[in-house]
């Protein structure tokens, strides 16, 4: 019994060894590159190379990254050699600095997440903009406006006209039933817009949109363009409201979340004192 015994324990190291040597071996045959003592494996490439690709395309694809690899990783050997040690520290203190610096923010983007609160209500909004409002001067031209292009071949025309041109909410909403006609159009004039977005859509000169015309038409070979300015708001006057109300938003969020931060500092340095974690001497 105690020569079987020795016997199965030679059988089974000597089975481990072989496997081990299979293991290197097969790990060895799949190299497919080496640069020095770095190795490229097959096992390497296979998350890189996409679905359904050609054996052609396959093939260029694969000398394509091995020689990239082989660039970064002969570049990075030349650098270590060429740098002094100075650098080099310099170097690690940079990626040591860059690991905390995302360590601390992932933590504090976390803290945030799970505490900010970001429900902004319409009077804090109003609060902040009347507080505020000289910090909001508008660097663009914006009107208030409606207009519409349809094709010149359209039936009903002049009454597409004349229903633009009324100021009666039923013709309003007479030419809202008829907007699947219309190529371009926009029927609401109480949302201020930018006036260099309207003149990339329309083919009108600023000069005569900015006359606050009551009514402007156009015609080209394939259509009418109609346009009316209600109002406008130049450059350097207060943006109104409603245009930065999201900025606006985001901007008390931002300051909430500033807040926030300073207050989670502030807990952690004083429950580190309070535990003897944190010391001045």
């Amino acid at each position: 019994m105690r020569i079987l015994s020795i016997f199965l324990c030679v059988l089974m190291f000597s089975s481990c060894d072989y496997i081990m040597v299979q293991e290197k071996e097969g790990r060895a045959s799949e190299i497919i590159a080496i640069v020095n003592t770095d190795k490229l494996f097959k096992e390497d490439l296979k998350d890189l190379l996409p679905k359904n690709i050609s054996r052609e395309d396959s093939l260029i694809l694969v000398k394509s990254i091995i020689q990239d690899w082989a660039v970064k990783k002969l570049l990075l050997d030349a650098a270590a050699d060429n740098n002094t040690l100075e650098s080099l520290s310099n170097i690690n203190n940079l990626v040591k600095d860059y690991k905390e610096s995302l360590l601390i923010n992932n933590f504090k983007e976390a803290l945030i997440k799970e505490q900010l609160d970001t429900i902004v209500s319409e009077e804090e909004v109003e609060r902040y903009y009347a507080v505020n409002n000289e910090n909001f001067k508008l660097n663009e031209i914006l009107v208030k406006s409606r207009y519409l292009y349809f094709n010149a071949s359209l039936i009903n025309k002049k009454e597409i006209i004349n229903l633009f041109q009324s100021k009666e909410i039923e013709d309003a909403e007479e030419l809202e039933r008829q907007q699947l006609s219309f190529k371009i159009y926009q029927l609401n004039d109480s949302v201020w817009t930018e006036l260099d977005n309207i003149l990339l859509k329309l083919p009108f000169s600023k000069e005569n949109l900015l006359k606050k015309s009551k009514f402007i038409q156009k015609q080209d070979s394939l259509g009418l363009y109609l346009m009316a300015i209600k109002d406008i708001l130049y450059r350097n006057e207060i943006a109104p409201l409603g245009y930065i109300k999201e900025t606006i938003k985001e901007m008390i969020l931002h300051k909430r979340k500033i807040e926030l931060i300073r207050d989670i500092e502030k807990i952690i340095v004083k429950d580190a004192t309070k535990n003897n974690n944190f010391k001045i001497y």
